[in-house]
């Protein structure tokens, strides 16, 4: 399988580069596999997302009717912060202490964005502090040790041999994808790295002031950089000076393997965005209508609560060949949303409604194929059933915002 993943993207590169459109302005990066775009994340220059920052927040107000408390982080910053979901506050200090509750308004506790704001929905924090790296994560869950479900296993088991004498308890590690096969050196000073990155975050976390930045999340690309398996990069390539110096130096410390493929694009004359048309790129992934080979073409509806994706005939010729043609259709439909979910980077449920097919077979063959096209998503894809309707239902874990979502977010910088 791991073979197999390196040759099929042995033509993956990274392009990091600069856009501006009337009052947009932001950094584009772009992850090519096979010369086709997979992947796209739009930031703006000025305003770096919070997800997964530490800070030092106060809690301002208590709501157990929604199992919440409201957490604030600085500069009226207010948080959303389940209760159910973290019964282990780290607090640094206590407004009551001989209070016996768990959390009481004005108690300060480290805490981490796990989810950025959308729409009208605050952001949320957790106390579950994790420390990703591209091998491993860190947990402030203490005694977990957790291997990726897409691995192997053998090599789940393997890796879980290896990691247990390593964790003395006092954190949690989970064992990511591209641990897979991965030298148990690398393994080891990466774990280091990261558990090192943990206690200082507790150690500053305790003697700090109230809304303190503990530790800022690194940036969008370096977090695309993290979830490439090792040794499948062709080529990593910027034109902008200051994102080449924090790539090498992310590289040299944490990914040696692709340093030799990293490169500063200097040539004046035709610009880095337009070498990869990536304007058209951008353009494409925006716009509701996605056109097919097979003369189909998908609609794609986000709303408040999914994202509905209707598969249509489009041009076809009408006839006995008519079954062939909607499997066809719905065959490369398949894998043009699973491709389509990753660039727009759209999560929560979605809902396929793919070309009525009256077989049985084909219905199972193209939940195959889609299954399969979804595993080569790095975010966590779950694909629930296919309806006597022919409509599908899977789930997308939440990672950035969706790129309509940072589209729009240049507009308010």
């Amino acid at each position: 399988m791991a073979d197999e993943e390196r040759s099929r993207q042995e033509n993956r590169k990274l392009v990091i580069t600069h856009y501006e459109e009337g009052e947009k302005k932001g950094i584009l990066s772009a992850l090519f596999e096979d010369d086709k775009a997979v992947e796209l994340i739009l930031e703006p220059e000025e305003r770096p997302s919070l997800l997964g920052n530490i800070y030092i927040g106060k809690v301002k107000n208590l709501a157990p009717q929604i199992g919440a408390a409201f957490v604030e982080i600085g500069e009226k910053q207010m948080c959303y912060y389940s209760l159910q979901e973290n019964q282990k506050p780290l607090i640094t200090s206590r407004r009551h202490p001989e209070t016996k509750k768990t959390l009481v308004e004005g108690d300060e506790l480290i805490v981490q964005v796990n989810r950025e704001a959308v729409k009208t929905k605050a952001p949320s924090v957790t106390s579950n502090l994790s420390f990703p790296g591209k091998y491993l994560v860190v947990t402030s869950e203490k005694g977990l040790l957790g291997v990726s479900s897409r691995l192997s296993g053998g090599e789940r088991q393997r890796l879980r041999e290896f990691l247990a004498p390593h964790c003395d308890g006092s954190f949690g590690v989970i064992a990511r994808t591209n641990a897979a096969e991965a030298e148990e050196d690398v393994l080891l000073r990466e774990l280091e790295r990261l558990r090192e990155s943990y206690r200082e975050v507790l150690q500053k976390g305790y003697s700090r002031t109230c809304f303190t930045l503990l530790s800022r999340e690194d940036s969008p690309v370096l977090t695309i950089l993290r979830r490439i398996p090792a040794n499948t990069l062709s080529g990593i390539v910027t034109d902008d000076e200051r994102i080449f110096k924090e790539l090498r130096g992310y590289l040299a410390k944490a990914q040696p393997e692709d340093l030799g493929k990293l490169r500063l694009y200097e040539d004046k004359s035709f610009p880095l965005i337009k070498l990869y048309s990536l304007e058209k790129v951008l353009q494409d992934a925006l716009r509701e209508r996605v056109w097919l080979n097979s003369g189909g073409y998908l609609v794609i509806q986000p709303t408040e609560a999914l994202t509905v994706v209707d598969v249509n005939s489009g041009k076809f010729e009408k006839g006995k060949k008519r079954q062939n043609t909607f499997w066809k259709i719905n065959r490369e439909a398949a894998i043009e949303t699973a491709r389509q979910l990753r660039l727009r980077n759209i999560s929560g449920i979605v809902i396929i409604d793919f070309i009525d097919m009256e077989s049985q077979t084909d219905r199972e063959a193209l939940m195959e194929l889609l299954a399969q096209e979804l595993r080569k998503d790095p975010v966590k894809t779950a694909l629930v059933d296919m309806t006597k309707l022919n409509l599908v239902e899977l789930t997308r874990k939440k990672a950035l915002k969706s790129l309509a979502e940072q589209w729009r977010a240049l507009s308010e910088t």
